[in-house]
């Protein structure tokens, strides 16, 4: 395997790439700041797949087992999971850990007004007082595998969100659940990542006989998901049908936010949406 790669791309942005981990961030203020903020980004990268990898075994355990972990990366990722009922393992959590380190790393290493950390759609941000950024929601595939852009994100600083994550069936990692996707908001990305997992598992209609289903281990023999049954494929369903499966995940999601797990979510599912009502930072 290559060793990790950067560069700056043509409107500013760093693009940071290390076998499977791919982030696109920005940093936004004084041009020195920016430079310091974009090189202390680079050295944190570099040590982040061999970090992971060394805990993969405590990663790849459900949080029942208590899973024992000493990375700053892994740490997040157990912090992210722990205040969820159900299964889970850190793996849920990943990409937005991920993106909060590198996040980290860039703030700490000088004053930015703003900056962001897009780990494949799992999103850490930055905002100080008087900022805001706008972000695209790409979440209906009722029309085909692309997902079309059918809202925007608009965060302030004063909102306390520090990151945007998506999740469901239609995504990088397997899902228990049909939804096509699901955007939370949240304190962090980490957090953002393990709720979005949950909430598009919560997204069902169980024992329907169209759904499509087969153990993850089946499909990849990695998968911390082991023997469990994801969902492969789902018919066409009826406007009650998708009516009530969103309902279940709304109402988990409901629940997450009364816990103060999260701020927001938007749920889609074969063209329909659900989104929650207060606060309202997600628009169609």
């Amino acid at each position: 395997m290559d060793g990790p790669a950067h560069q700056i791309l043509a409107d500013g942005r760093l693009h940071l790439q290390h076998g499977p981990i791919d982030l696109v961030l920005r940093a936004f203020g004084a041009e020195s700041a920016v430079a310091e903020a974009h090189s202390a980004a680079v050295d944190r990268f570099a040590t982040v797949l061999g970090e992971l990898v060394g805990e993969l075994p405590e990663l790849r355990k459900s949080m029942s087992e208590r899973p024992r972990v000493e990375g700053a990366i892994a740490r997040r990722m157990v912090a992210a999971c722990r205040p969820h009922k159900g299964f889970l393992t850190p793996m849920a959590a990943v990409a937005g850990a991920v993106a909060d380190e590198i996040l980290a790393a860039m703030c700490g290493a000088s004053p930015l007004d703003k900056a962001f950390v897009n780990d494949g759609g799992d999103i850490a941000l930055h905002l100080t007082e008087g900022e805001t950024l706008a972000i695209g929601v790409a979440a209906d595939f009722s029309r085909g595998p692309v997902p079309a852009v059918n809202g925007r994100v608009i965060l302030r600083h004063r909102d306390g969100i520090g990151g945007i994550a998506t999740s469901g069936r239609q995504g990088r990692s397997f899902s228990l659940g049909l939804a096509d996707s699901v955007t939370v908001l949240a304190r962090d990305a980490a957090g953002a990542d393990a709720a979005a997992t949950l909430i598009a598992n919560a997204v069902d209609l169980p024992g329907h006989p169209g759904v499509a289903r087969a153990p993850a281990s089946d499909l990849d023999p990695d998968s911390d998901l082991g023997p469990r049954l994801v969902t492969v494929a789902v018919p066409a369903l009826s406007p009650d049908e998708i009516a009530a499966a969103l309902e279940a995940g709304r109402a988990r999601a409901a629940a997450m936010r009364a816990a103060g797990l999260i701020r927001s979510a938007a749920l889609m599912l074969q063209g329909q949406s659900v989104i929650l009502d207060e606060p309202r930072e997600i628009r169609p």
